[in-house]
């Protein structure tokens, strides 16, 4: 069975909003800060348990299915047809729209990533030798804008499967309207 526009439009909603979604519950989840606990040698840091780097990681693998899923869809030869990139990409609207969805997308990934690992470290290194060291988490709102860039991207991914769409729909029309021509001019041939 073939892929439609739609099943493939799906598909990147349904992976941009999980990865959305993800993103916001592991912003929100995320503690403040750990606690101190002072030894002779400095400290150890005792942080909550919380799911916010699980989360986070899961919200990434969800973006990155998203953006292979809206970039595959782009170029998928809908009912065995194929359109060449380069008819495509002489469509400035489609151009934009496909460059700011990759653009968006990568930022998205950043945004997430740098925190969920930066979270990741700062759980696995609890002793430090610095006295004061007030054992802090990863920097707050990354992780929440993250996640609405990962919903822009998918958006962004959707517009530009739109706007394939009818560019496939008007290579496909000029090139019936050529077949014709040239029908006709062999028709009108063969009758002299």
């Amino acid at each position: 069975m073939a892929a439609t526009i739609k099943q493939m439009a799906l598909l990147v909603s349904i992976f941009g909003v999980i990865s959305f979604i993800l993103g916001v519950v592991a912003e929100n989840k995320k503690p403040g800060s750990g606690i101190p606990i002072t030894v002779k040698n400095g400290v150890t840091c005792k942080y909550p348990s919380d799911p916010t780097v699980a989360l986070g990681y899961l919200s990434v693998v969800f973006l990155v299915a998203s953006t292979v899923v809206g970039y595959l869809s782009l170029f998928y030869p809908y009912k065995g047809k194929s359109v060449p990139q380069g008819i495509l990409f002489k469509n400035t609207s489609f151009l934009v729209f496909f460059n700011v969805a990759l653009f968006s997308a990568g930022l998205a990934a950043t945004m997430l990533l740098w925190p969920t690992i930066t979270e990741q470290i700062h759980l696995t290194r609890k002793v430090h030798l610095d006295a004061d060291y007030a054992c802090p988490t990863a920097k707050s709102g990354l992780l929440g804008g993250g996640a609405f860039l990962s919903l822009d991207a998918c958006l962004f991914w959707l517009v530009a499967l739109m706007l394939a769409d009818n560019a496939r729909e008007d290579y496909f029309d000029e090139a019936k309207g050529e077949n014709k021509i040239l029908t006709d001019s062999y028709n009108a041939d063969i009758a002299i």
